[in-house]
């Protein structure tokens, strides 16, 4: 199955982030392709190559890079969303990419099934 998955929280807001990590790592583990995740609103702040977690946290946007390299996951950052919150290219952490609205439309139709984390 190919799942498609969109983020629209920030990684240290809430839970969602950390929940749409978890999920797209057990639904590779069983199989299933994660083709794309998408960054929206605040979502787009777990690109960010600037974060800087204490040594004993987790560090998500690492999380998401290394799932990228490992399985092929596409990470596409809203460059709308992503320029309002001064995120930009060179801030990119490793694996992310940024791109316009038409990647989340594309990723919902050629996705089996499409999860949506975050408001």
């Amino acid at each position: 199955m190919n799942i498609g998955i969109l983020i629209n929280e920030g990684p240290y807001t809430h839970e969602a982030t950390d929940s749409a990590y978890l999920f797209a790592r057990a639904a590779i583990e069983k199989g299933h392709q994660v083709s794309r995740v998408f960054f929206y609103h605040d979502g787009v702040n777990n690109s960010s190559r600037l974060t800087e977690p204490p040594q004993d946290d987790r560090h998500i946007v690492n999380r998401w890079s290394k799932l990228a390299e490992e399985h092929k996951v596409d990470l596409v950052v809203c460059v709308a969303a992503a320029l309002r919150r001064g995120i930009k290219d060179e801030n990119l952490a490793p694996g992310f990419r940024i791109s316009g609205l038409g990647q989340l439309i594309e990723s919902g139709i050629q996705s089996d099934r499409y999860v949506t984390f975050g408001d």
